[in-house]
């Protein structure tokens, strides 16, 4: 069924639009799902250099190699894996009756939703906005997407290409600012997916309280990575480098502060050193290194390092090329910068970074290392490096976390066979593979009554029969 729209629709007639594609069409087939999973495909393999380039364009510089690695690839594996098996999640589930029902029968059906809201954030615009569409599509819905006013030359391009591989009918992509994004957030819709800060979480998930919405909140946090004694430095910085310069530090899931066994510090940040400078020999005209957003961005992480600074803590920036703090901020490239005895109400040990500052505590044992993580808001992801499987277990038992890499970063998250989301102040909810199909459908319990049954034996009015019944059924 083809959508009309006007020429400038209003939030209201688009998700107006959309409804009357659900309602011609509410539970989309397989076939057809797969169709849609196929056209985004089509549109990530065959626009990938377009779409990184658009993203380059509004950081001012993001690695192209970055973009398709970090965005375009696990959005391919998240099609791919959701394809492969949807046929067997839209496959009616067999549930199990008590023997007094018999021979009746029942089952849950995976129903769509509707049309699901998805707001995204301009750090990885594309991934949290095919990501998530992969999975509302996969479970038969129409979706309205919100892109970020930060990455507007992405935004009108990824509306361009989902109109012309998927159509107005299925998926809509609105572009705006601020007040767009409180109406955005406002919409009556079936579901509401938001990726962003928690303090802009808390208004999404009020406006939405408005009409029941229900809504998945994949927000940030203080992330932290926890080196336990004996771990080798060189191995822990490769990865710690990797995970906190990969866009600038400006990921959801970065780590946010580094705990390090005190008598092991020394060692660890100057491999942390050495494996930064490996991977960035330069900074400012280095197109592997990406930029900080925007001026006010920049400006917020300058402050926060200054503020520590002069609140006594010891700084170490990694700038191996010795580029001049002009060069720098005339690109807005931020070096990796390690702090060092940081006082506790400093702004970089209270709020989430976004950017590639990373305080370091010092601690004694293991256990002082436990309760720091453990007196914090409940973090998105939680980074343990040690090769102790025992102690492994018990730390993954005693912390709380949105999601956990073992010797590594990040790369829990690009695993769809995993779900992503938070905790508390990192978020509600789940998605990704399975669990993002499951976040947006209704699971819809149907029982089959046989036509030979003993219903009317319970029915009213009632006699000797029942009350001799229940006292089999719920015993004397």
């Amino acid at each position: 069924m083809p959508s009309v729209l006007p020429s400038s629709p209003t939030l209201e007639q688009r998700l107006a639009a959309l409804r009357v594609q659900v309602a011609g069409q509410p539970f989309p087939d397989a076939a057809q799902r797969v169709r849609w999973l196929d056209a985004l495909a089509q549109l990530v393999q065959r626009h990938q250099h377009e779409l990184a380039a658009a993203v380059n364009a509004d950081f001012g510089q993001r690695s192209e190699v970055e973009t398709r690695l970090a965005e375009l690839f696990p959005t391919m594996e998240g099609i791919r894996h959701a394809r492969r098996r949807l046929r067997g999640w839209m496959r009616p589930q067999r549930r199990q009756l008590s023997w007094w029902f018999r021979p009746a029968r029942a089952q849950v059906m995976a129903q769509p939703l509707g049309v699901v809201g998805i707001i995204v954030p301009w750090n990885y615009p594309l991934f949290l906005a095919l990501g998530p569409l992969s999975c509302a599509l996969a479970a038969g819905n129409r979706v309205l997407l919100k892109m970020s006013e930060l990455t507007p030359q992405t935004g009108q391009l990824l509306a361009q290409l989902l109109q012309r591989y998927l159509g107005d009918e299925v998926v809509q992509v609105v572009n705006g600012d601020v007040a767009l994004a409180r109406a955005f957030s406002a919409l009556p819709f079936d579901h509401l997916l938001f990726t962003g800060s928690t303090a802009v979480g808390r208004q999404v998930m009020q406006a939405a309280a408005a009409n029941l919405t229900p809504v998945t909140l994949e927000l940030g946090g203080k992330s932290p990575l926890l080196v336990m004694p004996g771990y080798d430095p060189q191995r822990a910085a490769r990865s710690i480098v990797a995970g906190k310069m990969m866009n600038a530090g400006q990921t959801c899931v970065a780590p946010d502060y580094l705990l390090v066994p005190r008598q092991e510090q020394a060692a660890l940040l100057q491999a942390i050193r050495a494996a930064a400078a490996h991977s960035y020999p330069t900074l400012a005209r280095n197109s592997d290194y990406s930029a900080i957003i925007n001026q006010a961005h920049y400006q917020r992480l300058c402050h926060w390092r200054d503020e520590a600074v002069a609140a006594g803590a010891v700084v170490s920036e990694i700038n191996p090329a010795a580029e001049s703090s002009a060069m720098l901020a005339e690109t807005r490239k931020l070096p990796l910068t390690l702090l060092e005895q940081v006082p506790a109400h400093c702004r970089v040990l209270q709020d989430e970074i976004f950017g590639p500052l990373l305080p370091v505590i010092a601690y004694d044992t293991p256990d002082e290392a436990v309760r720091y993580i453990n007196a914090q808001p409940r973090p998105l992801a939680l980074y343990l490096f040690d090769h102790q499987p025992q102690r492994v277990r018990e730390l993954l038992q005693q912390t709380t976390a949105g999601g956990v890499t073992v010797n590594d970063t990040l790369l829990h998250v690009i695993q769809d066979d995993l779900p992503f989301g938070g905790i508390g102040p990192s978020g509600m909810g789940h998605y990704h593979g399975h669990e993002g199909f499951l976040t947006f459908s209704k699971l819809k319990p149907v029982l089959y009554q046989s036509r030979f049954n003993g219903a009317a034996l319970i029915a009213a009015p009632y006699g000797r029969v029942v009350q001799t019944m229940l006292r089999w059924m719920i015993g004397r």
